[in-house]
């Protein structure tokens, strides 16, 4: 089967964010080996995967081909710089890494934690979710059921969710607050005797790590402050510090003038008209989406829709492909 076909035949990025081995970074839901990463590019093509330096003068110039990728990476997660990068540097790429920055600051948004927890505190995810309902300790039937077309709509958008993870997100994101989510997760930590702050320097990017991919050429950009699962939900002013704490706090990290910052990724794929509106404002020039579907509840009419919506896809559904 080959890479490009009728339903992808247009330039995107290509969406990275975990890794494993057989050492810190365990095996987990969505993450793939070096291996699997090798075999990724091999079957896009090297010669389709241009640098991202190169991606953005040609987005600037209108010169990009059906067929030119980048490949994007999420998070400031440390297993990407200590078994992506190394692929990367064999294979001569250079790629955009999306940066959220509290995790700076030793506050890191908790969505990397929860995940170490997840894979290092229970056998499968399934059993996770089972504790985390008893520990809710309520009937979500009827929520559910009010849900079905939205987790149908989810499920068509981002189909290597499986139908209980998108419950799961639901209930995270629209059921729970975010501070009783938090709490909750909380009481799970201590039931299972974990103490977060203690693998932070395991899970994350330190101010040396993003200085020194950034000296590699890689392009850095982008990803929020403290990475909101749904920033269109914020207000205006809300979203606004956030992007305008990242960039400031980028630039100081990498001791370069803020006009340097001019590429972004939407976290988790979540914006709006406002958001649009404070990245334009910023001088931000390129943003990369997490999906390739047209999505005409944001007023998009076509895919890379504007300089801010420009199209991923996401690995796993490569690994898909190529099975």
């Amino acid at each position: 089967m080959n890479y490009f076909n009728s339903k992808l035949n247009f330039f995107h990025g290509v969406m990275f964010h975990h890794f494993h081995d057989d050492k810190l970074h365990l095996k987990g839901q969505g993450s793939i080996s070096k291996e699997t990463l090798v075999n990724i590019i091999n079957f896009v093509g090297r010669e389709n995967i241009i640098d991202a330096d190169d991606f953005y003068h040609r987005y600037k110039e209108n010169e990009l081909t059906n067929k030119n990728v980048c490949l994007t990476f999420d998070d400031g997660i440390k297993c990407q710089s200590d078994i992506a990068i190394p692929v990367l540097e064999d294979f001569k790429i250079k790629a955009f890494f999306f940066i959220y920055t509290s995790l700076f600051d030793n506050e890191p948004d908790y969505l990397e934690v929860y995940r170490y927890f997840r894979l290092n505190f229970f056998k499968s995810i399934d059993d996770f979710y089972k504790y985390f309902y008893n520990l809710l300790g309520v009937d979500l039937e009827n929520f559910f059921s009010n849900k079905k077309d939205l987790i149908t709509s989810i499920k068509y958008k981002y189909n290597y969710y499986s139908i209980e993870d998108i419950k799961f997100r639901l209930v995270r994101d629209l059921y729970l607050h975010k501070e009783d989510y938090k709490n909750l997760m909380l009481e799970m930590f201590e039931k299972k005797k974990f103490i977060p702050s203690e693998i932070f320097n395991k899970i994350f990017f330190n101010a040396q790590t993003l200085n020194d991919i950034y000296k590699l050429g890689h392009k850095i950009g982008m990803h929020s402050h403290t990475h909101p699962t749904l920033i269109e939900k914020l207000e205006f002013e809300e979203q606004l510090k956030e992007y305008n704490v990242n960039k400031k706090k980028l630039s100081e990290i990498l001791n370069i003038d803020n006009k340097e910052i001019k590429y972004m990724s939407h976290p988790c794929g979540s914006y709006n008209k406002n958001t649009l509106e404070i990245l334009n404002s910023l001088n931000i020039e390129i943003g990369f989406k997490n999906i390739i579907n047209v999505e005409k509840s944001k007023g998009m009419k076509k895919v890379n829709n504007s300089n801010l919506e420009i199209a991923r896809y996401d690995h796993a559904l490569i690994v898909n492909k190529m099975n």
